[in-house]
């Protein structure tokens, strides 16, 4: 492995890695720097996809004690029981969709212009989800969320914020996005909103890294270990930097601040792109 292709490699884990968890989209952020760094290709596609066990492991090893007591709860612990099972019925509809529909969402929705106005699109609507909290908030001061913790989620809470994730399967809009400000929308805080989504991460990216790889088997070789390794390492340490800081940040701070950055950097990618000044390749 040349030192240039390690480069891409490192940029494209840590993009992966800072992107994951943010409700700004990795899918979307992976597909423009692929382009910017020539990066770009079927079996690129499926190293974006791979890499993402660098962030499931960033998850496991942040909430490795939570993880271990559900996972030792599940024969005798009623609330255990009703955790995976609302994790399971939230990850079903992206699971069922993406199958469906996978392979005509990579043939005309990955590229760069798409995902800019899935960018624009997907920060406005967080700007709608966030005065809608805020409005609530002054009308009823002393209000509590609906759901304050994730152990508080019925069934169908986890249904409706799974077929918010769903919307995700759009390139660029988020899947942290998607089921964050669903779940605030639902009635959760916005803590147990971020919770929630980083546990259903697990299964949906794990579930999203196996399916690529075994589709893409005949095409991998031994030889690219080393640059599938890299890249889940580098998405590892990026993922558990921002996974700690987003949790400290959310306790002080709404999402308006991600959603003017969806809406900037998409304007900027269709601006660019109208004018020629960056040739983005699809």
């Amino acid at each position: 492995m040349d030192i240039l292709l390690a480069a891409k490699i490192i940029i494209m884990g840590i993009v992966e890695g800072l992107t994951e968890f943010l409700p700004i989209s990795s899918t979307g952020h992976l597909i423009l720097a692929g382009s910017l760094l020539n990066f770009t290709g079927e079996k690129m596609k499926v190293f974006e996809i791979a890499i993402q066990a660098g962030a499931i492991f960033a998850v496991c090893l942040e909430y490795r004690h939570k993880i271990a007591s559900i996972l030792g709860g599940i024969g005798n612990d009623p609330k255990a029981r009703k955790f995976v099972l609302n994790l399971m019925i939230a990850f079903f509809p992206a699971a069922l969709l993406g199958l469906l529909f996978s392979k005509k969402i990579k043939e005309f929705l990955f590229a760069p212009v798409p995902v800019a106005l899935a960018f624009i699109i997907g920060g406005l609507v967080i700007l709608w989800a966030e005065r809608k909290q805020t409005d609530r908030c002054a009308k009823q001061p002393d209000a509590k969320a609906r759901i304050e913790t994730v152990d508080d989620m019925s069934p169908l809470d986890a249904l409706k914020v799974g077929l918010a994730q769903a919307f995700a399967l759009i390139p660029g809009t988020s899947r942290s996005g998607a089921s964050i400000i669903g779940g605030m929308l639902f009635g959760m805080s916005r803590k147990a909103a971020t919770e929630f989504s980083f546990f259903l991460a697990i299964p949906t990216l794990l579930g999203a890294t196996v399916y690529s790889l075994y589709k893409a088997r005949e095409e991998l070789s031994a030889a690219d270990i080393p640059m599938f390794g890299l890249g889940t390492i580098a998405a590892f340490i990026s993922a558990l930097f921002c996974v700690r800081w987003l949790l400290r940040y959310i306790a002080t701070h709404n999402f308006n601040a991600f959603a003017w950055y969806r809406i900037a950097f998409g304007l900027m990618i269709l601006v660019t792109a109208y004018t020629g000044t960056i040739v983005w390749a699809d």
